[in-house]
């Protein structure tokens, strides 16, 4: 964490690898400044081609989403809520109209607004859609736990985007480089092969962004969350729905209010736990025909 210097989890060597340990991000928007280092550092180490340079005019976020170019991207969130026990400048504090209230409670009378800045990634699903999708076996498991996806095994059928429930991975257009190939995070599985922090986490100034064993994060991020609740952070709360079927994601976030502000689903579900419904329907709908054909036949010949 700050303050800890070389000896950070987000700076200090590891050998999670050789050792077998899960591991994951823990991402606090709280404490980003939508300074989109990560992103910056994301391209340049992995050589991600650029996402186009046309000015979107609709916010500070031009990036706009995740895409098989775009492996970080930096959310620019705007609210009209209070931020904490925040008092909205001037307006938000007591006139005469309002001389019985306090300062805070003032401010809640006034016309509240927050801008959140949250660093959006692949989450590496405990149960990926897209790995169980994937019919060359071009995404695979690793050793830390992070879904990698194999260039030079892909396809491009495009199994894996229309099974992602987070909608992050994607196939890379003409006339970009491998255009065709499915692409998203790495996890920077290279780095961390020879002991090195993921480039996103290792040039976060705030550490917004944390690596480490996934274990240690996700007792990190109760304890934040505690934390910001204590703080006047009522609407805090942590997004890894462990219960669903995707059995939690190695990439999680702490996010102030609904998870839908953030375009992440409440509910995620990995598309193969509808197969055994689907196959009991074409089932039952085949044993109908037979018996409708046999009927027809019987009654009719």
């Amino acid at each position: 964490m700050i303050g800890e210097g070389i000896k950070s989890t987000n700076q200090r060597k590891h050998s999670y690898v050789q050792d077998h340990v899960e591991v994951g991000f823990f991402t606090d928007p709280s404490v980003c400044i939508g300074c989109k280092a990560c992103e910056v550092a994301c391209k340049e180490w992995n050589q991600v081609p650029d996402d186009g340079f046309t000015w979107s005019g609709n916010s500070y976020d031009n990036t706009g989403h995740l895409g098989a170019s775009t492996w970080r991207h930096v959310m620019f969130l705007e609210q009209d809520r209070q931020k904490g026990n925040q008092i909205t400048g001037p307006m938000g504090l007591p006139t005469d109209s309002q001389s019985g209230l306090s300062a805070v409670a003032a401010a809640k009378a006034e016309d509240p607004f927050r801008w959140v800045f949250l660093s959006d990634v692949c989450k590496h699903c405990g149960e990926a859609g897209c790995l169980e999708a994937c019919p060359t076996g071009s995404i695979v498991r690793t050793e830390v736990g992070s879904v990698l996806v194999q260039n030079d095994v892909c396809n491009g059928c495009g199994y894996c985007v229309v099974s992602c429930p987070f909608g992050v991975i994607d196939r890379r257009p003409e006339p970009l480089p491998d255009a065709g190939g499915a692409f998203k995070c790495t996890f920077c599985y290279d780095r961390q092969k020879s002991g090195l922090v993921p480039a996103c986490a290792k040039v976060c100034p705030t550490e917004s962004i944390v690596f480490g064993r996934l274990d240690d994060l996700r007792a990190r991020g109760a304890q934040r969350v505690q934390q910001l609740q204590q703080s006047g952070y009522h609407d805090a709360q942590l997004y890894d729905p462990t219960e669903t079927s995707v059995r939690g994601i190695h990439a999680f976030f702490l996010i102030l209010g609904e998870p839908e502000a953030y375009g992440l689903p409440p509910k995620p579900q990995v598309p193969t736990i509808y197969l055994k419904s689907a196959w009991t329907s074409a089932f039952a709908t085949a044993i109908a025909s037979i018996i409708a054909t046999l009927l027809a036949f019987a009654f009719f010949r």
